[in-house]
C-alpha cells in the first residue's frame, strides 16, 4: 500500500482507524461504555483479524453524542435511541435536499 492510499483511508470517516483503548481516551470514558454502546447496537465496531474492536471517526461521534447524553442523565438505552433517532433524521433530511437539488435541475432545464 502507498503512503498516499494510507492517508486516503485515514481521511476516510468510515476507517476503522482507532482501537478501543485510544477511543475511549479520546472520548474521555471508559471502553466499559463502549461495550454498552455496542451491545445497545447504537454502533458495531469493525474487528481487526485479532478480533479487536476498532473504531471509525464517524462511530466516535456517534459516541460522543451518547456520552453527552448519558453525562445529563439519560439512560445508556435511551440516549441510544435518541442518537440512533437524530441520526436517522440527519440522513433523510441529507436525502431530501439531493431530491430538491435534483428537481431544481430538471426545472431548470425545463
Amino acid at each position: 500500500m502507498t503512503a498516499e492510499a494510507s492517508n486516503d483511508r485515514l481521511d476516510d470517516d468510515d476507517y476503522p482507524a482507532y482501537t478501543m483503548g485510544r477511543a475511549a481516551a479520546m472520548l474521555g470514558t471508559t471502553q466499559g461504555f463502549l461495550r454498552a454502546i455496542g451491545d445497545a447496537r447504537l454502533i458495531t465496531p469493525l474487528r481487526s483479524e485479532g478480533g479487536h474492536r476498532r473504531y471509525s471517526r464517524y462511530q466516535l461521534r456517534i459516541a460522543a453524542r451518547a456520552r453527552e447524553l448519558v453525562d445529563q442523565g439519560t439512560s445508556i438505552e435511551a440516549a441510544c435511541r435518541i442518537v440512533a433517532l437524530e441520526d436517522q433524521l440527519e440522513e433523510a433530511q441529507r436525502i431530501n435536499a439531493e431530491y430538491r437539488r435534483a428537481a431544481e435541475t430538471v426545472d431548470r432545464r425545463g
